[in-house]
């Protein structure tokens, strides 16, 4: 078996995890507007949601698939995480530094308002 590595996925698991993940990032960004985050529709705002989308569901598949998480609950994970956009990276983060023992300064222990 070869080496775990990015570029030894399959070109079909990266455009499932894109799907998914921009799916996540346009339904959120839906989310804001139903809710009053935002007032109105903005391609800027649209934009920012797919593309932290897109980082965020990507990061999640490489977290999934070292941890041998089965495709399904995968496709489960980036889904819900790149619709939490970035609740999900401070999540990351948070884990992170508590499994390696580091202080978060204080500046970067708010939550993120989304």
């Amino acid at each position: 078996m070869p080496y775990k590595s990015p570029e030894n996925v399959p070109l079909i698991t990266y455009l499932w995890v894109m799907a998914l993940s921009l799916w996540g990032g346009i339904s959120s960004n839906i989310r804001k507007i139903r809710n009053g985050s935002i007032e109105r529709f903005s391609i800027t705002e649209l934009v920012g949601d797919i593309v932290i989308s897109g980082g965020v569901g990507l990061l999640t598949y490489f977290v999934c698939d070292h941890y041998a998480v089965e495709g399904m609950l995968s496709a489960v994970f980036v889904g819900i995480s790149s619709h939490m956009g970035t609740r999900a990276i401070y999540a990351m983060e948070i884990a992170i530094a508590e499994r390696l023992k580091l202080k978060i300064p204080e500046e970067n222990q708010t939550k993120t308002k989304e």
